[in-house]
């Protein structure tokens, strides 16, 4: 089975493969190039939302991994649109929209990652099967996961993402050079520090998913209009 993490950046998205004698990056730039790779595997954890609620403001899943990483560390979790609102092509129609089904306003970081999550929503839908392989998960929810159920510092600071990738690269001898030599490559306005431990934790915990199993937040998931689940998968 073939695995795989992607998190969002600047430049576009950031794929990382620890699949044994496959390890492996891929920056890509677009929907395209997003599409052209996504078929290639069986399971992808991702860190974008995936399955939109249509009236609720904020998904059961969400309001459960918040209170699972603690009041320090929920704020990495942010409510995306609902579906009537993904496709608003203004973030003042988007906000207007929202405030109409929810009487909530859009926030500007749900906002600004719309384009990614409009993406994968499209692809999800044209690509039917897709929604059973690729999957989403949370990087701080993983990190906890990684380090026994807690995470010591904060990836905005340096020691934060010294700290998980210290805790990756017990795990795997590719996340320091994967992670020097993308640096490298990309200019920390295309592909952040924390882009790359991101993609890397999604990247382990999907492959070690095909051992272990899945598990997801919340146990019994509700799927949305379009049949995709709103669920955090971790193991």
């Amino acid at each position: 089975m073939k695995t795989a993490g992607i998190d969002g950046c600047k430049y576009g998205w950031i794929l990382i493969s620890f699949d044994e004698g496959q390890e492996h990056y891929e920056i890509l730039k677009d929907a395209a190039e997003l599409e052209s790779v996504l078929g290639d595997y069986d399971r992808v954890f991702i860190d974008m939302p995936v399955g939109l609620e249509e009236i609720s403001y904020t998904r059961q899943c969400d309001l459960e991994l918040r209170k699972a990483l603690g009041s320090e560390y929920s704020s990495s979790v942010f409510s995306p649109p609902i579906r009537p609102a993904l496709y608003a092509p203004t973030y003042a129609e988007a906000n207007m929209t929202s405030y109409e089904y929810t009487e909530k306003k859009l926030t500007l970081q749900s906002w600004n990652i719309t384009p990614k999550i409009r993406v994968l929503d499209e692809l999800l839908i044209r690509h039917e099967d897709w929604g059973e392989r690729v999957l989403e998960s949370h990087p701080e929810w993983l990190f906890n996961r990684l380090n026994g159920g807690m995470i010591f510092q904060k990836k905005n600071l340096k020691k934060g993402i010294r700290h998980r990738l210290e805790l990756l690269s017990e795990k795997s001898e590719w996340a320091e050079e994967f992670f020097r030599i993308i640096k490298e490559e990309y200019r920390r306005s295309e592909v952040g520090e924390d882009d790359i431990v991101d993609a890397m934790v999604l990247a382990f915990y999907a492959n070690k998913s095909v051992k272990d199993g899945i598990k997801t937040i919340p146990e019994e998931p509700p799927v949305d209009g379009q049949g995709l689940p709103m669920a955090i998968h971790y193991v």
